[in-house]
């Protein structure tokens, strides 16, 4: 039989040397037992593969194995370069590895071939170039034919050995004839041991072979009975590899794969996207029984351990990190995190060691997807998305950037990574480069990759900043001012580990509000950053966070803290204010209600006292005028302070006047006014510039002007005679309200001016109302022919007719003297006043009053003095009286008359009227006696004395007069004369009289009679 390899030759050279050394048999024994029991074990497919891969890549062949169970032997057959005298040699001398070339054979026939012992003892190697056959039974017999002895026999082929010596397999070979397996260059057989289960051997072969491709990329396929599982290899962008391994035809699984200097990184891929890999160990290539935690699989060329299972001592494996951070910017930007290791405890010396090189990596290169980070103008404003324009180049303001001043490698234009980019340089809607109607980016589709014309913005991880939760909108606002920053789509909770581990700078609300200080941006540029801000404010502790947020004014300030400003309510322009931060129209925003800002209508900003202040010391300032003048036009005018007429404004001669102290050009206040008005007449061009409207709300006159303030304190509206009227008052009114002005109207004008403040509603309610200082001031000091307005008569009030005027000027309805019903004298209400001109009334004898006009204004008069309402100090006696005769008589020979039954016998001309029951007052007021004290009455006669209740002519008189019962007595008299002395001297017949309590009666009598009964009936 031929012998291409020369195993005879080999054979006899061991079994020499091992009958020159006993020792040499036990030690070759021992070694490969123990390859067997620990180093390679559960390796036979691994090492058979490994075996497979270094001849296909000797042969520049696609490396295939097959495995095949035939009865109780195992086939297990590849591609390749077929088997060599080398070969051979490494095969059979347990020490020795045919190995020349680490980049091509990874253990091809070397000491890794021992694991075909673990199944079998009886092995064949088939190859094109030769067979070899290797088996423990012919070993023994070897042994027994040379006179070898085994250890524990007496002599050569006794058969008593040493209990567990058992004569190694692989140190003697001998030539076979048989072929490989069609197609194949090398063939293993293997007959199994009857302890072997060879079904549970298949399928754990079966479970290894999907490993075996993805750690021997020289492989490509491997089957195991009638299953295949094929790898395919595709190149990418950006040095990745897409590797895909199909099992049996079924949907592939694949991984993208990346190549450094010394090692080979794998990452699942699910749906398109890479995923972190589960733990796994160090491959080298081949899996070894290092742990490692890392999220992608890691194949190295580094020193193991004979058995690969351990790494040498002193092998630096923390070199193996180098690149890696390569392997993560040419992933798609969005999926780049996926390769950062998470926290957690090292499974290993190896782990740790592997996982710290790694991080180090990751965190020392520009890697990490940031916003890219253009200069922005000031103004005009304008939208602008950085992840949303093929023309952006790199730039970083250094003094904006925070945690640290960018260095030229801090943020890094790169080639554009997978799915990043569309060749158009626009992103598409899921930021991977491929939408919902497209597929994945695979090699399958390797449209789906961008073209490379766009530019990956990156950044070195530890001087990258993040804000959790960051949206595209606020990313956009905050590129120059925090820049580099994070990505929005990698600024969510679930990367906030992962970029921790990386030592990226987190950003807090706190930091944002402290860096937005100082920053010159255009109104729409704050709004735009407060409405992407608010989202994040969803509790107290994040409005407080917020504190120093800086906020835009409309004077073009910017100041620190939403709490200090105002926002200005119904206001859409910008007004620069210097008594109160008001907050720019066009950056108003709720969020900054939210933090404290506080919201003030165009009146509650005139109406602040900083403003008062500043009209005080500065009311010539034409900042502050125009700032008045614009918030005024959007104000209610009923609403606004008084004091707003200290700002001074130019008149018709240029010269500055307060406001109040100013009329609008033509006014209809002007014909009410005299010659020598102290009001001007404001600047056209200022009418022109801010409107009638915002100027009469300040208090520019055009017709009477109303001043209004809550909760007054006291006369301090600048009005005529106020004190005197604040005195009238018991409390301080809520609300004060009043006519302006009225003092300047000119006399014979009131007619008119009366009918223009009837005619307003804002005046016609001030009017009308008898209590308010507006009544109060017309009633006393407005004066129409001379006189006061409170002594005119409204024209259906008749109490005083014939004593005091009536109002009946032309151009009034009812409904107007109705609304100045107030302002007209009012009966009820004796006053002073009204008393002065009623009393010089009653002394006027040109005046003719009806006397019960007199004898009503007399009651009325009396009844004031005794209820104390005049102060009789007060009033100058009238130089005449009205007596019943209607006569204005001397004082000196009046009377007021007390008891009534004197009117029957003292001459009216002496007599003054005004009621029994007030006559006494009257008397004091005019300085008049009264009748019973003046004149004394004396009945004549005694008459007869009867009762009330038995006289029938007292029962008529009580019937007909509708008296009271009368206690008093009735004397009743056929001719009653009453004798009188004192003033008046005289005897009278009278109708009655009384004397006290007794009332006396004259008798009727017929004027002629027929008998003696002046009542008989014919």
């Amino acid at each position: 039989m031929a012998d291409p390899f020369g195993s005879e030759r080999l054979r006899s050279a061991v079994l020499t040397a091992w009958r020159d050394s006993p020792t040499r048999l036990r030690e070759d024994a021992a070694t490969e037992a123990d390859l067997v029991r620990s180093g390679y074990r559960d390796r036979l497919l691994t090492e058979l593969a490994q075996n497979a891969a270094d001849a296909a890549a000797e042969a520049g062949v696609p490396g295939r194995v097959s495995v095949r169970l035939d009865g109780r032997t195992l086939r297990i057959a590849n591609t390749g370069a077929p088997l060599d005298i080398e070969g051979v040699h490494s095969l059979t001398a347990l020490r020795v590895s045919g190995k020349v070339d680490p980049d091509v054979s990874v253990g091809r026939f070397g000491v890794g071939f021992t694991a075909v012992l673990s199944v079998s003892d009886d092995i064949e190697l088939r190859s094109t170039t030769g067979s070899l056959s290797f088996s423990r039974e012919r070993t023994r017999a070897a042994l027994r034919d040379n006179g070898i002895r085994m250890p524990g026999e007496t002599a050569p082929g006794t058969g008593d050995v040493e209990p567990g010596f058992l004569p190694p397999v692989l140190r003697l070979t001998w030539p076979l004839s048989d072929p490989p397996a069609p197609g194949a260059d090398t063939e293993v057989v293997l007959r199994l041991r009857d302890e072997v289960d060879e079904r549970a051997l298949v399928e754990s072969m079966r479970a290894e072979a999907v490993d075996l491709l993805l750690e021997l990329p020289a492989l490509h396929s491997i089957r195991i009975g009638d299953d295949e599982i094929t790898s395919a290899v595709t190149d990418l962008d950006n040095g990745l590899q897409e590797l895909r391994i199909t099992v049996d035809g079924r949907a592939p699984r694949i991984w993208w794969q990346f190549r450094t200097a010394r090692a080979r990184w794998l990452v699942p891929v699910r749906q398109g996207r890479p995923v972190a890999a589960d733990d796994d160990v160090l491959r080298a290539p081949t899996r070894s029984d290092e742990d490692l935690s890392l999220p992608a699989l890691l194949v190295a060329d580094i020193p193991m351990q004979p058995d690969r299972r351990r790494l040498l001592p002193g092998a630096r494996i923390a070199e193996l990190a180098a690149g890696y951070a390569d392997f993560a910017r040419a992933l798609p930007r969005l999926d780049r995190l996926v390769l950062v290791p998470t926290p957690g405890f090292a499974r290993g010396e190896a782990d740790a060691l592997l996982r710290e090189a790694v991080i180090a990596e990751l965190r020392a290169n520009a890697w990490l997807p940031v916003v890219a980070t253009t200069p922005r103008p000031t103004a005009p404003a304008f939208d602008w998305d950085p992840l949303d324009s093929p023309t952006l180049e790199p730039a970083v303001e250094p003094a904006a950037v925070e945690p640290a001043a960018v260095e030229p490698a801090a943020v890094e234009p790169q080639p554009t990574t997978p799915g990043v980019v569309s060749a158009s340089g626009r992103e598409t809607s899921n930021g991977y480069g491929f939408g919902p109607d497209t597929q994945p980016p695979t090699a399958s589709h390797p449209e789906a990759f961008d073209d490379g014309t766009a530019r990956d913005f990156t950044a070195i991880p530890t001087r990258a900043s993040v804000l959790t939760g960051l949206s595209r909108e606020l990313a956009a606002l905050l590129d120059d001012m925090v820049g580099p920053l994070v990505i929005p789509e990698l600024s969510r909770p679930a990367h906030t580990e992962a970029l921790a581990v990386l030592d990226v700078h987190r950003l807090g609300l706190a930091r944002l509000a402290e860096l937005s200080g100082g920053l010159e941006r255009t109104p729409d540029w704050w709004r735009g950053l407060y409405d992407a801000l608010e989202p994040f404010v969803a509790d107290p502790l994040a409005a407080e966070e917020l504190g120093a947020l800086a906020v835009p004014l409309a004077d073009g300030r910017v100041v620190t803290g939403p709490r200090t400003v105002v926002l200005g309510d119904r206001l859409d322009v910008a007004i620069p204010l210097h008594w109160a931060r008001l907050v720019h129209p066009e950056a108003a925003h709720p969020l900054l209600a939210r933090l404290g800002a506080r919201s003030a209508t165009p009146e509650d900003l005139l109406n602040d006292p900083g403003l008062h202040a500043e009209l005080e010391d500065h009311p010539d300032d034409p900042e502050i005028a125009d700032a008045i003048l614009l918030l005024a036009a959007h104000a209610e005018a009923r609403l606004l302070p008084s004091w707003l007429g200290l700002l001074e404004l130019p008149d018709t001669d240029g010269d500055l006047r307060p406001a109040d102290e100013l009329l609008l050009p033509g006014a209809p206040l002007y014909p009410l006014l005299p010659d020598d008005t102290p009001l001007g007449t404001l600047a056209e061009e200022i009418v022109d510039r801010y409107g009638a409207q915002a100027l009469r709300a300040i208090g520019v006159g055009w017709d009477f002007a109303v001043v209004v303030e809550s909760d007054p304190t006291g006369p301090d509206h600048d009005l005529d005679d106020e004190e005197s009227w604040w005195a009238t008052l018991t409390t301080d009114p809520r609300e004060f309200a009043a006519v302006r002005d009225l003092d300047l109207v000119d006399e014979v004008a009131w007619p008119d001016a009366l009918l223009e403040l009837v005619s307003q509603p804002q005046t016609r309610r001030l009017v009308a109302d008898p209590d308010g200082y507006t009544a109060w001031w017309l009633r006393r000091h407005a004066r129409i022919h001379g006189t006061r307005l409170g002594l005119y008569r409204h024209p259906a009030d008749t109490e005083f007719t014939g004593l005091l005027p009536e109002f009946t000027f032309d151009g009034f309805t009812q409904a107007d003297l109705d609304g100045l019903r107030a302002v007209f004298v009012d009966p009820a209400a004796m006053t002073t006043d009204l008393a002065e001109a009623l009393l010089d009334a009653l002394a006027d004898p040109s005046k003719t009053p009806a006397p019960d006009v007199v004898a009503h204004a007399h009651r009325l008069l009396a009844a004031a003095v005794a209820d104390d309402r005049l102060d009789l100090s007060d009033l100058d006696l009238p130089e005449r009286v009205r007596v019943l005769s209607g006569e204005a008589a001397d004082p000196g020979d009046v009377m007021v008359l007390d008891l009534p039954w004197f009117g029957l016998v003292v001459p009216s001309r002496r007599l003054v009227l005004g009621g029994a029951d007030g006559a006494p007052a009257l008397a004091r007021l005019l300085d008049l006696p009264l009748v019973s004290e003046s004149v004394t009455a004396e009945v004549v006669g005694a008459g007869r004395r009867t009762s009330w209740s038995a006289e029938p002519l007292g029962v008529v008189l009580r019937q007909l007069f509708t008296l009271p019962p009368q206690d008093g007595e009735l004397v009743v008299h056929d001719d009653l004369t009453v004798r009188l002395s004192g003033a008046v001297t005289a005897t009278i017949s009278v109708p009655w009289w009384r004397e006290g309590a007794t009332t006396h009666l004259s008798v009727p009598r017929a004027v002629s009679s027929a008998d003696e009964n002046p009542y008989a009936v014919e």
